[in-house]
């Protein structure tokens, strides 16, 4: 049985290390995952890290590789995704929605001569912020230790309260030093950008980060892991990968959720399942009853189904 880190083995109870996000925008968990467990699954993955070519493009820079969908290519990494402890952090984190999801799951290799990464913010991936909401958490965790001399981590230290500075003084940026076996957090907000590699070995690691449940996700789940290799993972990682339908009606399939492709026995009709938040229940419930006038004058209650076929 792998051993995942307690709140105790990492120094504290959630709270500690969400109050740092709050603060810092990152934190960093020491030992956070076995050292035993970060080798098998960097054996797992090496071969996938050899083979895959660089990168194209500006951004990700053609210095690096990057493969995606890891809980297909590794046993491991189921461990990594439902790790109780940054899945509590996450959870506190990611308030703005009734469950979050994996929004990423990315193998990432810098080698020698890599350029640093222009500074950026996760959460720029999608166009419209609500005030004082967070989107996004990143979760790096180092297969070889990340320093600054090998393109470790840049974090800007404070900078999810600045979003409206694209860009901010080098001289503010930090650059922790990991281990394997660490786990580096930080939020969709935090500035942040991989660093250049000017040693002569390779910096690999990986990210998974999860989001808002609502939002669409960096990767296809669906795509990514479809139905003959999600049924493998255990149902909650199965959950969190996208079998599993968002409050109201949303990411459904045939009208249900999609964790029913994951059962051995799909047979039979299928019929359409809603499943509306219970104030929106309560609306339904009093608009029937007709506790409401349509007057213009009297406030409407708003109704947020965001369904197809309501007619």
């Amino acid at each position: 049985m792998l051993d995942l880190a307690s709140p105790t083995a990492t120094g504290g109870p959630a709270a500690r290390f969400t109050d740092a996000l709050a603060q810092h925008g990152y934190c960093v968990i020491r030992n956070a995952m076995g050292i035993d467990h970060v080798e098998r699954t960097l054996s797992d993955l090496r071969p996938h890290f050899d083979e895959t070519p660089a990168s194209v493009g500006a951004f990700y820079g053609a210095s690096t590789r990057r493969f995606h969908a890891l809980l297909g290519r590794s046993s491991t990494i189921e461990c990594y995704v439902s790790h109780p402890l940054i899945l509590k952090i996450a959870r506190d984190i990611l308030t703005a929605c009734d469950n979050i999801q994996l929004n990423l799951t990315q193998a990432i290799q810098i080698d020698p001569g890599g350029e640093a990464q222009p500074p950026h913010r996760d959460q720029d991936m999608w166009p419209v912020h609500a005030p004082d909401t967070e989107y996004l958490i990143n979760v790096m965790w180092p297969f070889t230790d990340y320093t600054a001399e090998n393109g470790g981590t840049i974090i800007w230290p404070g900078s999810h309260r600045q979003l409206e500075q694209i860009v901010l003084p080098a001289e503010q940026a930090i650059v922790p030093h990991l281990l394997p076996g660490d786990a580096l957090i930080f939020l969709g907000s935090t500035l942040h950008a991989g660093g250049a590699n000017i040693t002569n070995m390779s910096r690999r690691g990986m990210i998974i980060s999860y989001s808002l449940g609502w939002l669409k996700p960096y990767e296809l789940p669906w795509l990514a892991y479809p139905p003959e290799i999600a049924r493998r993972f255990h149902p909650n990682v199965a959950a969190l990968a996208g079998y599993r339908a968002h409050r109201p009606n949303l990411g459904t399939h045939e009208g249900r959720c999609p964790s029913y492709l994951l059962l051995q026995d799909q047979r039979g009709s299928l019929g359409a399942i809603d499943t509306l938040r219970p104030e929106q229940e309560a609306l339904i419930a009093a608009y029937r009853r007709g506790d409401f006038d349509p007057s213009p004058e009297e406030p409407r209650p708003l109704f947020l189904f965001g369904s197809e076929g309501q007619g």
